[in-house]
């Protein structure tokens, strides 16, 4: 049989079956090969809301987006070319992403009249046999009977035998594009080398896949997708929740400070935690408290104790945490808050990404209590984003928010390896005696930051006290002085804007340094508008890209960057709250582009909303 071999520039796959058909583990495997490989890639991990949703049901899709490319990726793609669906549902929810002419790989097991009706398709109808599909390319697999044939010889039940499925996909593809399986049989092994019929059934099962693209005579291409051209070094797949705790371990390390996470579990946060429990030879300590508020509680303790404390959390959790923020304001010691944010208000949308928490972390606290907000823009951004928030921390004595979200969280992209020379120092200077002249200690006299000394309980002379009620200014007393009050608010705000002066300026990620638009962006907007913004200026319109990871206090120059512009737009995946910063601090008449449907922004929508604002499109 005579093969040929395509070579293709962008490739996005989406993945797609119930919650129980491992559409996540298989997406992470291509993932992690392509990585291996040099090639370029962004993904979009989409979870299904419940736990256990009913099996074949549209709530129950579980999908994993992947783009990959010889070329430069910064979204994991608007449409997809090819849909892995593993029943009719997963069908169903995503075939409206699938470029026209773009192939189905389509699991017939997964269409029959129970999986049909679970999907909600009138009785009867049937999308592979209707014609509804003729604009696609289907390829038609009976993966399941394909699997349990391929594993007839090993003992397990049927219904174990069926969890291979993912793995005879994942085979086939690796097969379609030209791949080698042998990271994910080392993956496998490690991962069940202990449980050798386990083993053994994925294994069988991915080389099943792959001889079943490699012997039926259907298939007549297969394709490929050379290497990116990438700034040279080491590289590897990273997921923003991943690149968050290294970032914390590595601003320990360079800090000399114990690393203490204080944490209760919520999505989609929650694997910080499991990330950092497994480096314990690091000194780390993680604890997992009882509720939100005895995590929180437990980080500021270990702050003042002299470790670096931090927290991990959600937008509810946030919620509950407000009270002890305040407390740390008041208190005046380093402690990193984590925000990684979802759908929202109250229980919202658990597995669905937005940024829905900025005006909270601006202002979701009682009385005048700022805080430093430090934003992320993608996963591998994840790593020197808390090292940063860590810094300004430790060095301006501040509670700190970080604020990543769903999207930054679980997708996943190449990641550089940083050198640990390359890392910027974080000196820590404790309080250890007295200084000179000094015949009590003074927990409020401040230094040309505005920070107030870190002194470690136990330290004969050192003694002060800590609380909630307002401080009195040098001493710590509690003071219920007015003029003491309006001082000590004036100064703690005062705190958060000098660390202006400690920041770099605000760049323009691309574009002229005046133009007719500039679009503002934080957090994990970044791809899209970067490739919206790319493609205008392609075209020849002067629009520019500026994308903040200082939110509060912004850099001392963004009011300048902003007014060089005839036009501010910013997109946010939320209904407007940058945009009110912005206006509020800078009487700049900013237009918003606004999407609050637990997805990210598309670079079509930004290109739409561009030409609309040039005038282009009615």
């Amino acid at each position: 049989m005579i093969r040929k071999e395509q070579v293709l520039q962008d490739v996005v796959i989406k993945f797609a079956g119930d919650s129980g058909d491992g559409m996540q583990l298989t997406g992470t495997q291509f993932t992690n090969n392509t990585a291996l490989l040099g090639i370029d890639l962004a993904t979009f991990p989409d979870f299904p809301a419940e736990i256990r949703a009913p099996q074949g049901t549209l709530p129950g899709v579980s999908g994993y987006q992947l783009r990959f490319s010889s070329d430069r990726v910064f979204t994991p793609g608007d449409e997809c070319d090819v849909l892995v669906a593993m029943n009719a549902a997963a069908l169903k929810a995503n075939l409206k992403a699938l470029k026209k002419g773009g192939k189905i790989i389509a699991n017939t097991d997964g269409f029959d009249a129970k999986n049909l009706r679970l999907a909600n398709y009138p009785d009867g109808v049937n999308p592979l046999d209707d014609g509804s599909l003729e604009n696609y390319e289907v390829i038609r697999m009976d993966v399941t009977k394909m699997t349990r044939e391929a594993l007839k010889e090993i003992t397990m039940g049927t219904k174990e035998k069926d969890r291979a499925k993912n793995m005879f996909v994942l085979g086939f593809l690796y097969w379609m594009y030209n791949r080698d399986m042998d990271n994910t049989i080392q993956f496998l092994t490690e991962k069940f080398g202990k449980k050798q019929e386990i083993l053994d059934s994925n294994v069988k099962a991915l080389r099943a896949g792959y001889n079943f693209g490699d012997t039926t005579e259907t298939f007549t291409t297969r394709y490929k997708v050379d290497k990116a051209r990438m700034e040279p070094g080491e590289y590897r797949s990273i997921m923003g929740n991943q690149a968050t705790a290294y970032g914390l371990i590595a601003a320990s390390q360079k800090s000399g400070l114990q690393l203490f996470l204080g944490t209760y579990p919520i999505t989609p946060a929650s694997d910080i935690l499991h990330e950092l429990s497994r480096y314990k030879n690091f000194g780390i300590k993680t604890f997992q408290a009882e509720d939100e508020i005895a995590g929180i509680t437990s980080a500021i303790g270990a702050a003042y104790g002299g470790a670096l404390g931090v927290t991990t959390t959600s937008g509810p959790g946030m919620a509950l945490k407000g009270e002890a923020m305040g407390l740390a304001v008041m208190l005046e010691i380093p402690l990193l808050i984590i925000d990684v944010q979802r759908g929202g208000p109250s229980t919202g949308l658990p597995t669905k990404t937005e940024q829905s928490d900025l005006l909270q972390a601006y202002y979701g606290r009682n009385g005048e209590c700022p805080m430093p907000i430090v934003s992320a823009s993608t996963p591998s951004d994840c790593f020197g984003a808390v090292y940063e928030a860590v810094r300004i921390a430790i060095q301006h004595m501040t509670p700190v928010i970080f604020l990543s979200d769903g999207y930054i969280a679980n997708g996943a992209e190449p990641w550089r390896f940083p050198k640990s020379d390359d890392l910027q120092p974080i000196p820590v200077k404790f309080k250890t005696e007295l200084g000179h002249g000094e015949d009590k200690f003074q927990p409020y006299l401040r230094d040309e930051k505005l920070a107030r000394p870190w002194a470690i309980p136990g330290v004969p002379g050192l003694e002060h006290r800590i609380g909630g009620l307002e401080k009195q200014n040098i001493t710590g007393n509690v003071s219920y002085d007015p003029e003491n009050h309006q001082l000590m608010v004036k100064i703690r705000q005062e705190k958060v804007d000098k660390i202006a002066d400690y920041i770099p300026e605000q760049t323009l990620d691309s574009g002229p340094e005046k133009g007719k638009i500039l679009v503002l962006g934080w957090g994990s907007t970044y791809g899209a508008i970067k490739s919206a913004v790319a493609e205008m200026q392609i075209q020849g319109y002067a629009v520019s890209h500026a994308h903040l990871r200082y939110v509060r206090p912004f850099p001392k120059n963004l009011g300048t960057i902003l007014k060089n512009f005839d036009q501010v737009l910013i997109p946010e995946i939320n209904n407007g709250q940058l945009i009110k910063i912005i206006r509020d601090q800078y009487f700049v008449d900013a237009k918003g582009y606004n999407k609050i449907m637990g997805v990210p922004i598309t670079k079509t929508e930004l290109v739409m909303k561009l030409q609309e604002m040039l005038g282009r499109v009615n």
